[in-house]
C-alpha cells in the first residue's frame, strides 16, 4: 500500500517534469486500489495549489485527491503523530501525513520533502519521486 504527502499531490497536478512523474506514480498506486492519503491533504493541497495552478491542473488535481482513500484523523492517529512529531522533529502535517500512513498499514510514504524526511524512519519506507 502507498501513502503520499501534499507535495507529490501538488506536483501531481503540474504540467511539468516533476509532475510528470508523480501523477504516474500516484497513477499506478490508484489502479491497484492500494493509495492511502490523509484527509488532511484536502486542505493542505487545495490552500497550496489556489492562485498557483489553473483551471485544468485543478480539475486534474480534483480527479487525483478523489482516486485516494482518505482517511480521518482520530485520535490514533493524533497520538501516534504527536510521537513522530517528536522523534523525528516533523511539523504538525507532516507528522499526521506519516501517522495515518503508518496506522493504515502502508508499505511506502511518498514525499519530495528530503529535508524533514531524509533521514531513516523505522516505521515505514520513505520514498522520493
Amino acid at each position: 500500500m502507498d501513502a503520499f504527502d501534499a507535495d507529490v499531490i501538488i506536483f501531481a497536478a503540474k504540467r511539468d517534469s516533476r509532475g510528470e512523474v508523480a501523477i504516474r506514480l500516484v497513477s499506478a498506486a490508484a489502479a491497484s486500489g492500494d493509495v492511502i492519503g490523509s484527509v488532511v491533504l484536502v486542505s493542505e493541497v487545495f490552500a497550496a495549489a489556489m492562485g498557483v495552478i489553473d483551471e485544468t491542473e485543478l480539475e486534474r488535481l480534483i480527479s487525483i485527491i478523489a482516486a485516494l482513500d482518505l482517511k480521518d484523523v482520530d485520535y490514533e492517529v493524533a497520538d501516534l503523530a504527536g510521537t513522530l512529531r517528536t522523534k523525528y522533529r516533523l511539523k504538525t502535517p507532516d507528522a499526521l501525513h506519516l501517522a495515518t500512513a503508518v496506522l493504515w498499514g502502508a508499505d511506502r510514504f511518498h514525499t519530495n520533502n528530503r529535508k524533514d524526511f531524509g533521514q531513516h524512519f523505522d516505521e515505514i519506507e520513505i520514498v522520493f519521486p
